[in-house]
């Protein structure tokens, strides 16, 4: 699931240096592996590796040991290849989907995450692992030495992971993994796993589990449940340290910025190799980020772009069907008589809902002093008589047919 076995190592706690890096720092020069690390090329673990394939060379000569200085000047390559100075540190996120290895080569010919990331990145390496059905946050960065110090136990970094898993448990029996458990011989740390949700069904059923823990052994969540009789059938990192999934949809990549990395990560990163300034110097392709909106989800994803357009775009139109009326775009002037309209409607009902009238509150009939009554009518004395049909007075026509 997360860590690589190989990379880990026994250092102290929240530090990326080691007593070896301290002894170096006196001597004089850094080791190859560390110096390879630092450019981005690998781990110090996998360049023991190349160098015991016979894959790197300094000045010409192909090493067979990696007890060997780097003094100023020197130049290393790795199959053929000169390795440029190091870079500032860089860290990304990117939300790894399902189906992909996390490898740079695959001997069984899988697609690898390394090969569905877009262009223009640096040579990057993956701090820990997400196995090839898990899916999530994967950080990668160009340098070894924090990725280093990010994967190993003792640094103590928090990752958190939501599960979806077949079986029958409860809260009881997953707070017994406080302590730490034991499975197949291998000793598993405190891990702290909380019930979600659960949805019976007549085989059993599934279960939601939030699982948080700090050692990231291969596989550690799947095996650890699979202790307890379930079957995780769908794995998704949330976070991983400091750095959270958020908002990135599956296949996209987004560059943590300078000012972030030197807040949270200094203690991890050689002085020499921090970023400056404050922006990241990369940003995802428009089109590539799109592509991966619409195949996270379809109607959606397209809605969430439509909301928040990038920088720089406008959102895009809707589109009515063949036959639908298109409606009418609002004047100024539309706009204004809208307002009056409501004012004048908001004003009436005010005026409707106005204090009450009669003789009891000091307002009678306009025309009578008393109490208000029937309004009078022809045959009431005191009333003018109706206007009969005729001619009018001063030889005017008089009503038709």
């Amino acid at each position: 699931m997360v860590h690589d076995p190989h990379r880990t190592h026994g250092g102290p706690p929240g530090q990326a240096r080691t007593a070896e890096d301290e002894a170096e720092q006196h001597e004089g020069g850094d080791r190859v592996a560390k110096v390879l690390a630092r450019a981005g090329v690998a781990s110090r673990r996998e360049v023991e590796r190349l160098i015991e394939a016979g894959r790197v060379a300094l000045n010409g000569t192909v090493l067979t040991t990696p007890a060997v200085k780097v003094e100023p000047g020197d130049i290393v390559t790795v199959d053929g290849e000169v390795v440029s100075d190091a870079e500032p540190a860089r860290l990304f996120r990117y939300h790894k989907p399902p189906g992909l290895v996390t490898s740079h080569n695959d001997p069984k010919g899988r697609p690898t995450v390394f090969q569905a990331l877009p262009e223009g990145l640096p040579r990057l390496i993956s701090v820990g692992r997400l196995d090839l059905s898990s899916e999530g946050l994967l950080l990668l960065t160009n340098d070894g030495g924090l990725a280093r110090a990010l994967e190993q136990p003792s640094t103590g970094v928090i990752r958190r992971y939501r599960a979806r898993a077949f079986g029958r448990t409860n809260q009881e029996r997953l707070d017994k993994l406080k302590d730490g458990i034991t499975v197949e011989g291998v000793r598993y740390g405190s891990i702290e796993a909380r019930l979600d949700k659960a949805k019976e069904g007549a085989q059993g059923a599934n279960l939601w589990i939030t699982v948080t823990l700090a050692e990231g052994k291969n596989r550690e969540v799947r095996r650890v449940l699979e202790a307890l009789g379930l079957k995780v059938n769908r794995l998704i990192r949330l976070s991983y340290g400091p750095f959270a999934l958020g908002t990135l949809l599956p296949g996209q990549v987004e560059e943590v910025g300078p000012r972030v990395i030197r807040e949270q990560l200094s203690e991890h990163i050689d002085p020499r190799n921090l970023p400056k300034g404050d922006r990241p110097a990369w940003r995802m392709p428009t089109k590539m980020a799109r592509a991966a909106e619409m195949a996270a989800g379809g109607r959606r994803a397209a809605q969430a772009r439509r909301a928040v357009a990038p920088t720089g775009e406008t959102p895009q139109k809707k589109v009515y069907k063949a036959g639908w009326a298109k409606p009418k775009p609002k004047t100024a002037a539309a706009k204004a008589a809208g307002a009056a309209k409501m004012k004048a409607k908001a004003s009436g009902s005010r005026r409707a809902d106005g204090p009450p009238k009669g003789p009891e509150f000091g307002r009678g009939d306009a025309r009578s002093p008393g109490p208000r009554g029937p309004r009078p009518s022809a045959s009431r004395p005191g009333t003018k008589p109706a206007r009969r049909p005729g001619p009018r007075p001063g030889g005017g026509r008089g009503p038709r047919g």
